[in-house]
């Protein structure tokens, strides 16, 4: 199956999103794969089988999120350096959503800007990190605050490499795709609720209906300028997350879950979300073994956390909620601080 990413504005631009077997892959330039620990004893040597480049350099980085830093994007520009790659050179991202957003972030940053292509090994990074060219990296501030959009030239999601996944690593990108759900397609959420996510024909349906999902909204809006910060909905709360935790305690879709269930909280505050809705998603995500609860220790501090988030603007918090029911959704950057504070203390004693 193909999804086309089609950007219009402000230039055109085109590319496709594979979702079957990876494809034998020749290309005419030096290429580079960017990897990590452990991906690569895992997929490394069957992606090597399938690629034919004249020069191909395999930069293997540590594993973890604690390493999404500046200074491990200046380690992959250093090794390009070295082996003097050029401008029609090509990185490949082979791993997670830590190592596409450095791979995308270093590409766009080399010579001012040489191609990438995605092969993402994670549920989190097939259905959502790999398309639409976000990249990035963390620091002490926060969050993918350094970063650029900068899109790939191919995606190719191959759903064998799930097969070596940890259970938690799995569950981490379903919330991701409950995130989509809860957001834009009702119907999607009912086939979560009742489906075997795990077996493979289902799994492959689960991910091109939310990579479809996401190539819509990245088509309308590259730059989230405005219904793409719709795909931020649990982000706001998970972010500072964990930024609290050192990016140590939970994984990104771990953190995504919980921020879900705290927005929906604010949301069955202010009427826009009921509770039962509310529990239909909090029961699907445990259902897949990811977290709900967190404590907030400082209700005060947390809500100070959301001023360094990317959403905010002069001052107003962004906050993305559900907007009457599952499946549709409203931004909102009107919330008095108090409410969110009532919120926000349910889960001091989490």
């Amino acid at each position: 199956m193909i999804v086309p990413i089609e950007i219009r504005q402000p230039e055109f631009k085109r590319y496709d999103i594979t979702i079957d077997t990876l494809p034998k892959l020749h290309y005419d330039r030096k290429v580079a794969i960017v990897t990590n620990t452990t991906v690569a004893p895992l997929h490394l040597a069957r992606v090597m089988e399938r690629l034919e480049a004249p020069q191909i350099e395999v930069i293997e980085l540590p594993d973890g999120e604690e390493f999404k830093t500046m200074e491990t994007v200046l380690s992959i520009l250093d090794r390009l350096f070295e082996a003097r790659y050029d401008r029609s050179s090509l990185l490949i991202a082979l791993g997670g959503g830590v190592i596409g957003d450095m791979t995308g972030f270093a590409s766009s940053l080399y010579q001012r800007g040489i191609g990438f292509v995605q092969m993402p090994t994670t549920l989190l990074s097939q259905v959502d990190a790999s398309v639409g060219g976000k990249t990035g990296v963390n620091n002490r501030w926060g969050k993918n605050l350094v970063g650029a959009f900068y899109q790939p030239e191919a995606v190719y999601i191959d759903p064998a490499f799930l097969e070596t996944l940890p259970e938690r690593e799995y569950a981490a990108g379903i919330a991701e795709v409950v995130k989509m759900a809860v957001m834009f397609d009702r119907d999607f959420f009912d086939f979560l609720e009742k489906s075997d996510l795990k077996a493979p024909e289902t799994a492959v349906e689960m991910i091109a209906r939310s990579v479809s999902l996401k190539a819509d909204v990245v088509n309308r809006d590259e730059k989230e300028a405005g219904v793409r910060a719709v795909l931020n909905y649990g982000h706001t709360f998970g972010h500072v997350i964990e930024n609290e935790t050192g990016y140590a305690r939970y994984l990104h879709g771990e953190a995504v879950a919980i921020g879900m269930v705290m927005a929906n909280e604010l949301a069955v505050d202010l009427g826009q979300l009921s509770r039962e809705e509310a529990e239909r998603i909090r029961v699907l995500l445990e259902k897949w073994g990811l977290p709900t609860r967190y404590r907030v220790e400082n209700p005060e501090a947390f809500y100070e956390h959301f001023f360094l988030d990317k959403k905010s603007r002069n001052n107003r918090i962004k906050f993305i909620l559900p907007g009457g029911s599952i499946g549709s959704y409203v931004m909102r950057d009107d919330i008095p601080k108090a409410q969110v504070l009532k919120a926000l203390e349910r889960f001091r004693e989490s």
